[in-house]
Formats: structure tokens, sequence, C-alpha cells
């Protein structure tokens, strides 16, 4: 799956990355591959900015703006018994959807 094409806001810094594979363990969307023993991202397009990877490296090789964009509607929609909407609508009021 991926999401809007070059918006994810995911950045890795190749030279903190210490291998431990936490990326790629908590990933739902199997962003990150390992090679030579360091992290590295596959698809940038299939991040949905949840954030899993940010909190679990232990290196702080991964910076991502979790709670924005897609997963963060997805997940405010649910526990609001909303629909999923991230952005305003066409008339710039609250509540339009992505």
């Amino acid at each position: 799956m991926k999401y809007l094409k070059d918006v994810a806001t995911l950045k890795l810094d190749q030279a903190k990355c210490t291998g431990c594979t936490m990326c790629t363990k908590v990933c739902p969307h199997d962003v990150f591959v390992m090679e030579e023993k360091r992290a590295r991202i596959v698809d940038k397009d299939r991040c949905m900015e949840c954030g899993a990877c940010q909190m679990n490296c232990p290196s702080g090789a991964i910076t991502v703006d979790a709670g924005v964009g897609c997963a963060s509607a997805i997940i405010s929609g649910f526990f609001s018994g909303g629909e999923a909407c991230c952005g305003p609508k066409d008339d710039g009021s609250e509540g339009g959807c992505c």
C-alpha cells in the first residue's frame, strides 16, 4: 500500500543506525530493510507516519512527524466514531477527508 507520493516526513540517518532491526520489526508497511547491518528505507511512500519506528529506534536514527497524515486520521476517526478525515473541507472548514 502506498500513500501520497513524496509527502511522508520519514527520515533515516544511516550513520546513527546501529543495526538493531527494530524498525523492520515494528513497521506495519515494511518500509525498512536491513542491508550491510544498517537499515535502509525501501519505499518512503509506504510510510503512514504512525511513529512506531521512531519510538522504537534506540539510537535516534529515525525521525517522522507522527500524528499527521492518514494514520492519524484513521485513528482519530475510529476513536471519535466519525470518518477518517485529515484535512479541511474545500471551503476551508474542518472535517475534510484525505
